[in-house]
């Protein structure tokens, strides 16, 4: 018995072991993946390629890192809503311009991608606190401009870009109108233990059980269910429910925190919806959802103020 028992201690201890030698050695390739396989960390092509007039940004951020983007307009003098994208862990913007494509035409609005630090042609290493870094200088970057209307910025995140999205819209009430967050995680921690199902006890949010010792040794935690509690702008959330990466529940986990405190959150389903598709298969369905989001929450600021000076009139 006392053999067995230790054998089991012996077993337990060898995973925490195997468990904190994973995170502190492979994290962050883990979390961050700006090169696909077979790729190069280059863009594969530019917006030019599908015909998108496109300007080149260079931003700076506030830690001195260089930073790349595409600010890509519908038309030169658009001024319908913006939205600031932030995209998933692997690969890089251009990899999404497919989608930003049919974003365009769909939604009529202009669309700024972010490359974060160590993707594409910005300089740098990823992390957390760095990407948070970058997303702000995004953000600054667009308010100051003058060739759109900075009241209809729109934070637009999928995956992992929807945790740097939620936390630049906490961050920032007075600078963006809203928010769109598709397939995203609760947290890392909670991720964590659904990819490697043997760390599950000993790591994860602090709603989950277990003891959770090897949770100080992530470097990149991105707690969204934290955050998105303290979120006052309108947030929609997209599921697509055959997600193959994050279990749909963590996005009902993330409704649920933000509607306690916010009333303006609306949650919709994509039945065929995968992780990196949704927008694909939810078709028709999916770029109205989207638009009605934006025709309700980030409306042209001149028809809102005569609507508004229409109705002081009749008073």
């Amino acid at each position: 018995m006392v053999s067995y028992v230790n054998a089991l201690l012996y077993g337990v201890g060898g995973l925490v072991v195997a468990g904190m030698a994973l995170l502190v050695a492979l994290q962050e390739r883990l979390v961050y993946v700006p090169v696909l396989p077979g790729l190069t960390k280059s863009y594969p092509i530019t917006p030019a390629r599908l015909r998108l007039p496109y300007e080149d940004v260079w931003l700076q951020s506030s830690d001195g890192v260089r930073l790349h983007a595409w600010f890509i307009k519908l038309f030169p003098d658009c001024r319908g809503p913006t939205l600031l994208f932030f995209q998933e862990n692997a690969g890089n913007i251009a990899h999404r311009l497919d989608m930003v494509r049919i974003m365009l035409q769909r939604l009529q609005c202009n669309v700024f991608m972010l490359s974060y630090r160590g993707y594409g042609a910005s300089d740098g290493f990823p992390s957390q606190h760095g990407i948070t870094k970058d997303a702000q200088a995004a953000l600054d970057h667009l308010s100051q401009r003058t060739d759109i209307d900075t009241s209809r910025i729109v934070v637009f995140g999928r995956s992992l870009g929807g945790a740097v999205g939620a936390v630049v819209t906490k961050n920032n009430p007075d600078k963006v109108a809203a928010l769109i967050l598709e397939n995203t995680f609760t947290s890392i921690l909670d991720l964590a233990g659904v990819l490697f199902p043997f760390l599950k006890w000993f790591i994860g949010s602090s709603g989950a059980k277990g003891p959770k010792v090897l949770n100080f040794l992530v470097r990149s935690p991105w707690n969204t269910i934290d955050v998105v509690g303290e979120i006052k702008q309108p947030i929609l959330f997209i599921s697509g429910l055959q997600d193959e990466m994050i279990p749909p529940s963590q996005m009902q986990m993330l409704y649920a925190k933000a509607a306690a405190r916010n009333r303006q959150c609306v949650f919709v389903e994509f039945p065929d919806g995968m992780h990196m598709d949704t927008w694909h298969s939810g078709g028709d369905r999916y770029w109205r959802t989207v638009k009605e989001f934006l025709l309700q929450h980030a409306s042209e600021r001149n028809e809102s103020s005569k609507s508004a000076a229409a109705v002081k009139s009749t008073l």
